[in-house]
């Protein structure tokens, strides 16, 4: 079996994530090519070394530089600070070496759109981290909309909502820098985002609210920063498709530990998803005998994309590290020049547009089209 040579930059929870996927790859799905643990890159060279032998690299270095020039390195996963994004994308596309990356796609909008052009124009394969996307379910649930079995989309209710900064005393960290494309709306809302796109369409137009509500937050020298990027964001959308709905993301919603949930309704039924109980999928379909009519429930199983090959059981459930070796076969798969690899750079791009359609809609106070943002 040939082999693919990885190099990953960041060992945090992420890339831990990505190591497990790597790992597990071969065993689960026929791919034709094996990935190995080439070298792995971190903030010190003492950090990237313990981490490399814990992880199992071959190599380790403290220069992400280093690693993308790295003539065994024939993939650069990118699982570093979101400012990191774009350098190490465009140093990797400049080599023609395809890039895993997680989301969001860039910091900003001219550094998603100029690593999109440069996958495009060099005809480079390119991955981003929206897993839960490979959702089984969400395949099936896309399948559903497009096939016309529930009718026309005409409304959708999304949301995005954790705890993990509810608490007015948790600690300043990364995803409160706005240099870093911090908030919510970044760090929750481009989940929602690509679930609606995916779902129900492109967003034609969007008319949104950020709302800061622990105006600063303790730093670990025990004073205190100021905050400026959103707790919590509300979102009125327009779809193409003339659907229209909200979108909302927040990480101050006490007991809500991963809230990714939407409900469509169709004009001949309604789909309702909700990622804590992310092998269900409900389904209600109009026309059904009085006094038995209902949701059904929709389970995991092998006659849904890819399950089988984890189980050959329905209802056994898979978890999130599952969703990222679906993930990284869409990659592979793309490699062996089998399949398109989605979500690519520009369809990342795309999300970008909306974030920052949202952004700028609340600044305006008016309706903004994702279509009419531009860096330029």
């Amino acid at each position: 079996m040939k082999t693919l040579g990885i190099g990953l930059i960041g060992s945090g929870f992420m890339g831990r994530c990505h190591v497990n996927a790597y790992n597990s790859i071969a065993s689960i799905f026929e791919v034709s090519r094996r990935p190995v643990l080439k070298i792995l890159a971190d903030a010190t060279p003492e950090l990237a070394s313990q981490q490399a032998k814990a992880l199992q690299f071959e190599q380790s270095t403290a220069d992400w530089q280093e690693l993308v020039n790295h003539p065994e390195v024939d993939v650069v996963d990118i699982t570093a600070p979101n400012h990191l994004h774009h350098p190490i994308a465009v140093a990797a596309l400049n080599l023609g070496k395809p890039v895993y990356c997680e989301k969001p796609l860039a910091c900003t909008l001219a550094e998603a759109e100029e690593m999109a052009n440069l996958a495009k124009a060099q005809q480079i394969r390119t991955l981003v981290g929206y897993n839960y996307l490979q959702n089984p379910l969400m395949k099936t649930a896309r399948e559903i909309v497009q096939s016309g079995e529930i009718g026309e989309p005409i409304s959708f209710r999304g949301v995005h909502a954790e705890d993990y900064m509810a608490n007015p005393l948790s600690p300043y960290t990364t995803r409160l820098d706005a240099s870093q494309g911090g908030g919510v709306l970044y760090d929750l809302g481009s989940h929602i985002i690509s679930l609606a796109r995916y779902i129900a369409g492109p967003i034609q137009e969007v008319l949104g609210t950020l709302t800061t509500v622990v105006p600063e937050r303790p730093t670990n020298s025990g004073a205190t920063r100021e905050v400026y990027v959103d707790d919590q964001t509300h979102c009125l959308v327009r779809f193409e498709n003339g659907c229209v709905g909200t979108l909302e993301a927040s990480w101050m919603a006490w007991g809500r530990k991963m809230h990714l949930a939407f409900e469509l309704t169709c004009t001949k039924g309604t789909l309702v998803f909700n990622q804590e109980q992310f092998n269900e999928l409900r389904l209600y379909e109009a026309g059904q005998k009085t006094g038995r009519d209902g949701f059904k429930t929709l389970l995991s199983g092998p006659d849904h994309p890819h399950y089988s090959a984890f189980c050959p059981a329905p209802g056994h459930q898979l978890g999130f590290n599952e969703l990222k070796v679906i993930e990284l076969l869409q990659l592979i798969r793309a490699l062996e020049g089998e399949d398109a690899c989605w979500p690519d750079f520009t369809e990342a791009f795309e999300i970008q547009k909306v974030l920052e359609a949202v952004k700028l809609s609340s600044q305006e106070v008016r309706w903004c089209s994702p279509q009419s943002m531009t860096s330029h």
